[in-house]
């Protein structure tokens, strides 16, 4: 392949080319989709299958015009771990169904009547704050899966944490050509061969697992308040979701909100999103790690995307392969997630920086400094049996936020409403 030379959306590439690059893309998004699972503590098998399901799905729906690979979501961390603490996993599941549902309603809503409605519920000053907290509130997460948090801490577990971040933070520096793209899963066998010198991995499981196996697929149970608790994100995965299209449109050099439309890509991510909890799965969403695969190796064909999606199916059906998956210990999992996470809180001050927010608007300050001290300071609030607190109720109370200014503009009562 030339150096230069750009392979478009709809090009299909040689089969000696479309099996390294369709591994290059399933990298790319492995080391960050797994940890959902884990978080969850769910089998990561269930969670392969619905990512290669997903993106296919998607391919599909936007018929074959805006490349797109989808992981699981972190999104959805903070309101699921706090459903599935109180009521288990199949209501989380059930949150996740409601979710993409709504998602797709929203869709609808969007090809009926435009998207700039969406700017007024949740602008920049609000959407880069509330993005910035599904990072940074999971701080103390990371934290205690790497076990730096314990009352005596293990030196063992110091190292493998330490062996694990370092590496990902410098690979993601210093890596180039294909381990460039790869320095999370990289992080990860490092992460690992440090843990089985230092004797912290058990291998039981791995020796007793089928080479075959069906992913664990698990029904939703429904409960109106797990469900209030989850639908919040909604607005932040929307968000998300048309973020990642405009990037991904100036990555291919084309207008992917307009064709095949903002509302066939957001539906189809939701759609995807509404099967997740149907099955077991967890969210998905499209991933900024193959956003930079493309734009790295200027290859944006779908055949490759849909290549890296059979694998990601393939390898879910491996018992022996997601099982071993399985025995990453915590010290990997929370060296990662240091880094993961903190790039997700840097995300959402990154939309307020390419959004260019004026802070000299008293309005644009109210709103981050609200949502910011509301999602970190801990306070909840509850309704019912009904609990709202971290970055949904941030989320709710910047909508809140977003829509008295609105109203305010419309009375001419603020003070720094752009003159007509």
């Amino acid at each position: 392949m030339e150096s230069k030379k750009i392979i478009q959306v709809e090009e299909k590439v040689p089969f000696k080319m479309l099996v390294p690059l369709s591994i290059q893309h399933m990298f790319a998004m492995f080391g960050a989709s797994v940890l959902v699972p884990f978080i969850f503590g769910i089998n990561p098998a269930i969670v392969l299958f619905m990512n290669g399901i997903g993106t296919l799905l998607f391919i599909l729906i936007t018929k074959g015009k805006a490349p797109a690979y989808l992981g699981s979501s972190f999104a959805f961390l903070a309101p699921a771990g706090i459903v599935i603490s109180k009521w288990g996993y199949n209501y989380a599941l059930g949150g996740f169904v409601v979710v993409g549902f709504f998602g797709c309603v929203l869709a609808l809503i969007i090809y009926k009547f435009g998207s700039d409605w969406i700017d007024v519920v949740l602008p920049p000053a609000a959407m880069g704050p509330v993005v910035a907290l599904i990072g940074l509130e999971l701080a103390g997460t990371a934290a205690s899966n790497a076990g730096l948090k314990d009352e005596v801490i293990d030196p063992k577990n110091v190292i493998v944490f330490l062996a694990t971040l370092l590496t990902a933070v410098i690979g993601s520096v210093v890596f180039r050509k294909f381990l460039s793209v790869i320095p999370i899963l990289i992080a990860i066998i490092v992460g690992y061969v440090a843990a089985l010198l230092c004797g912290v991995v058990d291998f039981t499981q791995v020796g007793t697992a089928s080479w075959l196996a069906l992913p664990n697929f698990t029904t939703p149970k429904f409960k109106w308040e797990a469900i209030v608790i989850i639908l919040p994100v909604l607005l932040v995965i929307a968000s998300e979701h048309i973020g990642h299209q405009i990037v991904t449109s100036k990555v291919v050099g084309r207008d992917l909100l307009k064709d095949p439309g903002l509302h066939r890509s957001l539906f189809a991510d939701n759609f995807s999103t509404m099967i997740s909890g149907f099955i077991g799965s967890v969210p998905t969403t499209t991933y900024g790690e193959n956003i930079g695969v493309m734009a790295i190796t200027k290859v944006y064909s779908i055949y490759v995307i849909g290549g890296a999606a059979v694998l990601s199916i393939i390898c879910s059906f491996i018992g022996k392969m997601t099982t071993l998956i399985s025995t990453i210990p915590g010290p990997v999992i929370g060296g990662i997630s240091f880094l993961l996470y903190g790039m997700i809180g840097a995300s959402g001050i990154r939309i307020l920086v390419e959004a260019q927010v004026d802070y000299g608007k008293s309005r644009n300050m109210a709103m981050t400094s609200i949502i910011f001290v509301t999602g970190l300071s801990g306070i909840s609030v509850q309704f019912g049996s009904i609990q709202l607190s971290g970055m949904v109720l941030a989320c709710v109370v910047g909508m809140l936020m977003g829509l008295m200014f609105f109203v305010l503009d419309k009375l001419k009562l603020t003070n720094d409403r752009e003159e007509a």
